[in-house]
């Protein structure tokens, strides 16, 4: 796959927005007070490196195959948490509110890639990883329902 000048500043921008998802996870994965969004965090910061290497690949023209359908999100660390006091709560909350909101500008910013690619093989991918994204989204929105961070 050769790559337009627009293609390649758009997946240059598509990565400078997978590493910062990578770095926020896994720091609020660190920060996070409850071991269930510990646990959670760390999953997702698994899941945009992969999407960063996969993105990476692309830059150099290489489109691996899509995967054939999404993995069921694990929605195990998405229950209630007995909280010891409210601000632990309430530092959660941020670090969820503040994820959920680069999620859905990651969200949009695929949107925008997807259009923009001709090659079908990468757009799918670029699909599939928007989903995977959107998924992101899902399980936090899950997580901060469950202790009712969400309003």
């Amino acid at each position: 796959m050769t790559l337009t000048p627009k293609e390649s500043s758009l997946l240059k921008d598509l990565m400078g927005e997978e590493q910062l998802c990578v770095a926020k996870y896994q720091k609020y994965a660190a920060e996070a007070k409850a071991p269930k969004l510990k646990s959670l965090l760390s999953g997702i910061a698994t899941t945009e490196q992969t999407h960063l290497k996969t993105l990476n690949d692309m830059s150099s023209g290489k489109v691996d195959p899509v995967p054939a359908q999404i993995p069921a999100p694990d929605k195990s660390n998405c229950c209630a948490v007995s909280y010891e006091n409210a601000q632990d709560k309430q530092d959660d909350a941020f670090l969820c509110k503040d994820l959920l909101a680069t999620e859905k500008h990651a969200s949009a910013l695929y949107n925008t890639c997807v259009f923009e690619f001709s090659y079908p093989e990468a757009r799918k991918m670029l699909n599939h990883i928007q989903a995977e994204e959107q998924q992101h989204g899902e399980v936090l929105y899950s997580y901060m329902n469950a202790n009712g961070m969400y309003n």
